[in-house]
């Protein structure tokens, strides 16, 4: 069950205050968002919430950086880029050499660019950052992707295009498996992977997890997905606050 419901006309205004970091939110503006561009990882928190309804409290929604992963079904040779998006503002914006996927601000102030193997041809290659291809991504290209506007942190809107809640939580889970994963950042995978599957069951009918959706979890996730409806049986009700 819900534990409330905002209406209508205030939840762009009152989810997500703590998820899209500063001048980011100008960026969600660019008419690819969604076309090319998905916003991953913890910056995805606030648009979730929203479609439930309420905001998950047993998903952590602060983070320190901001992560996209490259979604374009088809090349487009007109692209000006990733970069060019980021320097229009942020001039400051410059490659880590260190890590040619990620670019920091004056404020060191970090934003990285993720790719799906079967993505990486779609892009501009002499674009910067260079993205990092993950076989992960592609699990976040599945399902229907949602669209929602949130307040930044200074005060500006911005639109977030996320992947499909369950397939998120489920690579969630997924991540707080891995050992190559940072072992800090594990638990809250972990958190925000349980907490996201169970508020999409409980106020999301029309994101259905049934038998359809059952068969169509790549193997990999499968696991994941039996753990964690085990836990749901046992404790269905998501927290709202």
């Amino acid at each position: 069950m819900r534990g409330f419901e905002l209406p209508d006309h205030q939840r762009s205004m009152s989810i997500g205050r703590r998820g899209a970091p500063p001048k980011i939110a100008a960026a969600t503006e660019q008419p690819w968002l969604g076309s090319k561009l998905v916003v991953v990882g913890t910056n995805a928190m606030p648009a979730y919430s929203i479609e439930a309804g309420g905001e998950i409290n047993d998903a952590p929604a602060e983070t320190d950086d901001f992560d996209m992963t490259w979604s374009a079904l088809v090349k487009d040779e007109a692209d000006l880029g990733v970069m060019a998006m980021l320097k229009a503002v942020d001039s400051t914006y410059t490659v880590n050499t260190e890590r040619t996927f990620q670019v920091r601000n004056a404020k060191a102030f970090e934003f990285e660019l993720l790719v799906a193997p079967s993505r990486v041809g779609n892009m501009v290659h002499s674009d910067k950052p260079s993205p990092l291809p993950l076989e992960e991504q592609e699990w976040l290209l599945l399902g229907t992707h949602l669209s929602h506007v949130v307040v930044a942190r200074d005060g500006t809107p911005a639109r977030l295009v996320v992947p499909d809640p369950r397939y998120f939580g489920l690579q969630k889970l997924w991540m707080s498996e891995q050992e190559k994963r940072d072992p800090r950042k594990r638990p809250k995978d972990r958190r925000q992977g349980m907490a996201v599957l169970s508020a999409t069951k409980a106020t999301m009918p029309h994101i259905p997890m049934d038998e359809e959706f059952e068969k169509a979890i790549p193997v990999e996730l499968q696991p994941f997905y039996e753990a964690w409806k085990v836990n749901y049986i046992e404790s269905p009700t998501p927290r709202w606050r």
